[in-house]
């Protein structure tokens, strides 16, 4: 039973540390995009306001950041985390009856 519990700990550990690595990422892409767009904006005032092509980046980095967000804190939704954990508790109760029939 222990090992069990600490196979079950140690699960939850990396799970743990894989939700950080995918916090962190996201906020240096949120601070980055928040430093870089001004600076792109700034650029295209200077050298020719007549075409605005910073809004290429702007929505184009922000569809790509509301992405990751949604990766990051939604996710449950179809195929999402539920879907997996549900998934691969049932194929742990269809291997545990396998293994009660023979």
């Amino acid at each position: 039973m222990s090992t069990q519990s600490n196979n079950n700990m140690e699960d939850n550990y990396i799970k743990a540390r894989k939700q950080v690595e995918e916090l962190k990422g996201f906020y240096y892409n949120l601070i980055s995009y928040i430093l870089v767009i001004p600076f792109l904006i700034f650029i295209n005032y200077k050298t020719s306001w007549e075409f605005q092509w910073f809004w290429f980046p702007v929505f184009g980095w922000g569809m790509g950041l509301s992405f990751h967000a949604y990766h990051v804190f939604v996710n449950n939704g179809f195929l999402g985390k539920k879907w997996e954990q549900r998934k691969i508790e049932q194929f742990m109760r269809e291997e545990e009856e396998q293994k009660r029939w023979q």
